[in-house]
């Protein structure tokens, strides 16, 4: 009996033990099989770049992005340059490569006519122009763009700050950056053009800095601002079909608001601004414009701008208008823009030109 007993406790001993290694065993090979669909999870995650997999997934899917500014990359840092540009009237019609600028100045010179400043960066222009010379005015634009300056030739005004201030420029009369269109027939003095290869090409020969930190100049915002929605204080919108800028008696900037393509189409002295490559009309996404005081400081009739400082203004875009504050505290400052409750003017995204104004000349912005 004693023996049948033994006999038991043994047996279950052993029954135990083999219990116990039994559940050892199945522990095992449930973190084996754990492991695995944790791997597997793994792989199908990392393939498919942290989405959810739904029902009727293909592998064309794209993870979702945040939307972008389109017209310039916000996060590279490609230096800007920087193009002065002939508004001669025999110059007009072999406008080229404006379409491509983010940012288009437009400011009086001598005469009473105008030159632009056309911005350009991250792009591959071909052929732009054409190219005048230097103002010194100009620079402040240069400058706050942090921007390579490109121009042909100069006034003894703009070739001195040019110096002083340190200027990195690609002058026409010494750089191997433009050639002549003698096929125009126009003066000499409307035939050089360039490109963004000849211009970066001659920027690395100077070792000039390729690459900048500055900030864009303005606050660029992916929603499309409808400004008669917007809700600021002492600051009314107000229609903007049809803007008209006055320079001078030789130069009137005007622009139409076509309201399909949401972008306005420029004109000068009542003709179309067109792109004599592309043919194209120029258009515009947004405008700002403000007045600021000029005069005279040689015989020769050469201008200077009171432009340091604030006033108030406009910034056009969807076909309304709504007033602004400017400031510019030194050459080589930002210049501000604000609504008129002090908060910073947000930019639909676009390009935008910048009409700067004489001060008491008409501007006109109707329905």
């Amino acid at each position: 009996m004693k023996d049948d007993i033994e006999k038991v406790i043994i047996e279950t001993k052993e029954t135990k033990a083999e219990t116990k290694k039994n559940k050892m065993k199945f522990a095992l090979l449930l973190g084996i099989i754990a492991l695995i669909l944790i791997g597997i999870e793994a792989y199908i995650v990392s393939s498919y770049e942290w989405h959810y997999v739904f029902p009727g997934f293909n592998e064309n899917y794209k993870p979702f992005e945040a939307p972008k500014v389109s017209i310039i990359d916000l996060e590279s840092d490609t230096r800007p340059i920087a193009v002065m540009i002939n508004n001669q009237e025999k110059a007009r019609p072999n406008h080229a490569g404006l379409n491509d600028a983010y940012i288009i100045y437009e400011i009086i010179v001598e005469g009473g006519l105008t030159r632009y400043m056309a911005l350009f960066k991250d792009k591959t222009t071909e052929r732009i122009g054409s190219v005048r010379s230097s103002r010194h005015y100009y620079l402040d634009y240069a400058l706050e763009n942090d921007a390579i300056y490109t121009h042909f030739g100069w006034s003894p005004q703009a070739q001195n700050d040019i110096k002083t201030l340190k200027i990195n420029n690609i002058n026409g009369l010494y750089d191997d950056a433009f050639w002549r269109d003698m096929t125009l027939n126009v003066a000499l003095e409307h035939t050089a053009f360039t490109n963004i290869s000849k211009i970066t090409e001659v920027a690395k020969k100077k070792n000039y800095r390729l690459t900048s930190e500055s900030k864009p100049l303005l606050n660029y915002t992916i929603i499309n601002q409808n400004l008669s929605k917007l809700e600021i204080k002492d600051s009314e919108a107000i229609l903007a079909n049809n803007v008209s800028i006055k320079y001078s008696n030789y130069i009137t900037t005007s622009y139409v608001y076509d309201k399909e393509n949401g972008v306005y189409k420029r004109y000068v002295n009542n003709v179309e601004h067109k792109d004599a490559v592309t043919k194209e009309q120029y258009t515009f996404k947004n405008i700002i414009t403000y007045q600021v005081r000029n005069y005279s400081i040689d015989s020769y009739g050469r201008q200077t701008l009171d432009n340091i400082g604030s006033g108030e203004g406009y910034y056009i875009t969807n076909g309304y208008a709504i007033p602004i504050i400017w400031e510019k505290s030194s050459r080589s400052s930002k210049t501000i823009y604000k609504y008129l409750d002090g908060t910073e003017l947000k930019v639909n995204d676009g390009n935008t030109f910048i009409q700067i104004q004489p001060k008491n000349q008409k501007l006109t912005i109707t329905e």
